[in-house]
């Protein structure tokens, strides 16, 4: 274990969550959480932990962010109304 490699991985992981709290666009939050777990695979990686590692990016970032991305987009305001005929 290499400490020059956990200290900035730290530090990302930390500023990816606060961004991810501090954003107010919900898409970008959502983005900042799929990078979040991004970099939380790999710190589990460089602790010699590969099985979580692919099981965090896999479902963590891959299967998460884009459920939060398919229910974002369905539950936005512009697709009301859509389809429907006057009258």
């Amino acid at each position: 274990m290499n400490p020059s490699l956990h200290a900035p991985l730290l530090i990302l992981l930390f500023l990816s969550g606060f961004l991810a709290l501090w954003f107010r666009n919900l898409l970008n939050s959502i983005l900042s959480l799929g990078v979040f777990s991004l970099l939380l695979a790999l710190e589990f990686y460089i602790l010699k932990a590969p099985d979580v590692a692919i099981a965090e990016a896999s479902i963590g970032a891959g299967l998460s962010t884009t459920i939060f991305i398919i229910t974002l987009r369905a539950c936005s305001p512009k697709g009301k109304g859509k389809g429907k005929k006057g009258g």
